[in-house]
């Protein structure tokens, strides 16, 4: 039992830190587990054979099907667009659109798919998109609480009732659950989210609509952009941009060359045209580079190159004002946020093959309130980063096909891309069969999921198989896998049975609310640190064990467990959704607390009360 605890502690510690990605760290408690003969080899894989870990995977398929196709985004356009202009009903339908959609897609693909539909309508109806996007990251997790397959901790507590011998949850049994986590996030958010905007002019200034040429000043482009020439003896001439290695030679970025008869730049010219520049691209006689970075270096790759610096004035210490104006026709920038899975997490801006894979530029960083406009080369990317990033129009629209790494913000709506795919039709009706199937109990839930995973791969939901792999995300499988067997080592060494009883001794006595409170708010403090998959796996043996032992159904405290393991509103961290809204929201840790610890005790308060009313003790 010590060696089992200690195990769990080491790992939670690691969670915690996260110094160390969490399905490895689940992966080493794993052999821990095995190496110390606390369970076979067999015990020890039985969670990568689990049915909760097969639907998952289709789920996020089917999942990825939904959001490739333009179906989700559709559907969610379609319902904000009721709102109008009214900041009140915007409100409301940005909680239920996002929530219904939650009860079928992942939280993080939902607020994927939501995130650049909310920050279009606010700023189209001159609305600080702060006022949205922490409920709407709240909202995606209450939307899990309506469907069986919603949130993966609801997947856990089916299992956990189905592997003690008991009749499992249906598909709409959370129906009554998530419709009252809905109602309490309105009623709470309605008053809570007026705490995120400051009713100061500073604030009415960001709520108008952020246009190309807001972007432009707000990252400052103007004033870290320098015009050189290529002269006639210039060495760069006829010669490759990768060849010169200007980036790494002199710490600046090449990021457009303006050349006559060419039309295709940002920076219009009635003489010149322009591309963006690539490593291939060759350098010739009298093309004028636009570069950006610190002005010392650029006066330095101007002068041993041979190239003139345009606009300098007398004094060749002093920066050149940049006189020209810059205009957007096929050439454009945009926001881009990152996702938390994203697989450019921690990798240099170098490394990021934006610009081969996609053909754009990274030119700036936004990082909470800070903005990195130098050296970005060897910047390293970090979860909710906002990328300013420029390319052609059509070029920036491919970037919104990757669902999994990034969501394209910050374009004025007039300019965004159409991305709906003409199988959107298709995927509808392969998620509605699936339903059905699950709700009538036609087939296995898990064979009615993988069936409805292949049919949106064959049926063209996705451009490749490939394509279907990357909408799953195997760090979540992988430590889901390794977790849950760490549920059978708890109950084989006696720690289930010893927390239950601790539990029972010191709480049951009272009455069952009482015990079962000790559950939810043990789940929800946990939750705060660790996965909420891992915390359900975790306490949910022990809530069936505690209700059995004083003679209770088991069923409302495994409701805790999933509820308390879902509405975790704290912290930034504390779920993907979270993390990913704070930067675009450019919200602090202490918003997360004002907002979200209030409501994330008031939802425990009502939930202890009302989850007995809907499921008898």
């Amino acid at each position: 039992m010590l060696t089992t605890l200690l195990i769990l502690l080491l790992t939670m510690v690691f969670f915690v830190q996260g110094s160390i990605r969490s399905d490895v760290v689940a992966l080493g408690a794993l052999v821990l587990l095995m190496l110390f003969g606390i369970l076979t080899p067999s015990e020890a894989l039985s969670g990568f054979s689990n049915p909760v870990l097969i639907m998952m995977i289709g789920l996020f398929v089917v999942g990825g099907g939904i959001f490739q196709t333009g179906l989700a985004k559709m559907i969610g356009g379609k319902i904000l667009h009721l709102a109008g202009n009214s900041e009140t009903k915007m409100f409301i339908f940005i909680i239920l659109g996002t929530a219904v959609l939650g009860g079928f897609v992942s939280n993080t693909g939902t607020v994927a798919i939501m995130l650049p539909i909310v920050v279009s309508m606010a700023t189209t109806a001159n609305v600080s998109p702060k006022r949205f996007l922490m409920p709407l990251a709240f909202a995606s997790s209450m939307g899990g609480m309506l469907t069986l397959i919603g949130t993966p901790p609801n997947l856990v507590i089916q299992s956990t009732l189905q592997d003690a011998g008991m009749e499992g949850l249906s598909f709409f049994s959370f129906l009554p659950v998530g419709i009252a986590c809905i109602l309490l996030g309105v009623v709470g958010l309605m008053p809570l989210s007026k705490l995120l905007v400051k009713h100061n002019a500073e604030e009415q200034g960001k709520k108008k609509e952020k246009s190309l040429k807001d972007l432009v000043a707000e990252y400052r482009l103007a004033n870290n952009l320098f015009r050189v020439k290529a002269s006639k003896h210039s060495p760069t001439v006829n010669r490759r941009l990768q060849d010169l290695e200007i980036a790494s030679k002199y710490g600046i970025h090449v990021v457009e060359i303006r050349r006559k008869v060419s039309n295709t730049m940002v920076f219009k010219s009635s003489h010149f045209d322009q591309k963006i520049a690539d490593a291939d691209t060759i350098i010739v006689e009298d093309d004028i580079l636009y570069v950006s970075g610190d002005f010392a270096k650029v006066h330095q790759f101007a002068t041993e190159l041979q190239l003139e610096l345009m606009d300098a004035s007398s004094n060749e210490e002093a920066a050149p004002t940049f006189s020209g104006k810059i205009r957007f026709d096929d050439i454009g920038i945009a926001e881009v946020i990152l996702m938390p899975n994203s697989k450019l997490v921690n990798v240099p801006v170098k490394d990021s093959g934006f610009r081969p894979k996609y053909k754009v530029n990274i030119l700036g960083i936004q990082r909470q309130k800070n903005y990195i406009l130098q050296d970005l080369r060897d910047e390293k990317m970090q979860p909710g980063d906002v990328l300013l990033v420029q390319g052609e129009w059509k070029n920036i629209a491919r970037l919104s096909d990757d669902s999994t790494s990034w969501v394209v913000v910050g374009q004025p709506l007039k300019e965004a891309p159409k991305t709906v795919g003409n199988k959107a039709p298709v995927a509808a009706i392969i998620m509605l069969l699936m339903v059905l199937s699950m709700v009538f109990e036609l087939i296995p839930n898990v064979a009615s999921i993988i069936i409805a995973a292949i049919l949106m791969t064959l049926l063209g939901c996705f451009r490749n198989v490939e394509d279907a792999y990357k909408t799953i995300n195997w760090e979540s499988i992988v430590l889901i896998g390794s977790m849950l067997p760490m549920s059978i080592a708890l109950e084989k060494t006696g720690v289930v049975a010893l927390i239950t009883d601790g539990l029972v001794n010191s709480l049951g006595g009272y009455s069952p609310y009482i015990l079962m409170a000790g559950i939810y708010f043990g789940t929800s403090l946990l939750t705060m640190f660790i996965s909420n998959t891992a915390t359900a796996v975790l306490f949910a043996p022990i809530a069936l064990q505690a209700a059995m032992a004083v003679g209770v159904s088991p069923i409302p405290f495994l409701f805790a467990v999933t509820v308390a393991a879902s509405m975790c509103f704290a912290s930034p961290f504390s779920t993907p959704p979270n993390a990913l809204v704070m930067s675009a929201g450019r919200y602090t840790f202490m918003d997360y607390v004002k907002v979200g610890l209030p409501l994330q005790v008031v939802f425990g308060i009502v939930m202890i009360i009302l989850l007995p009313l809907l499921f008898a003790f």
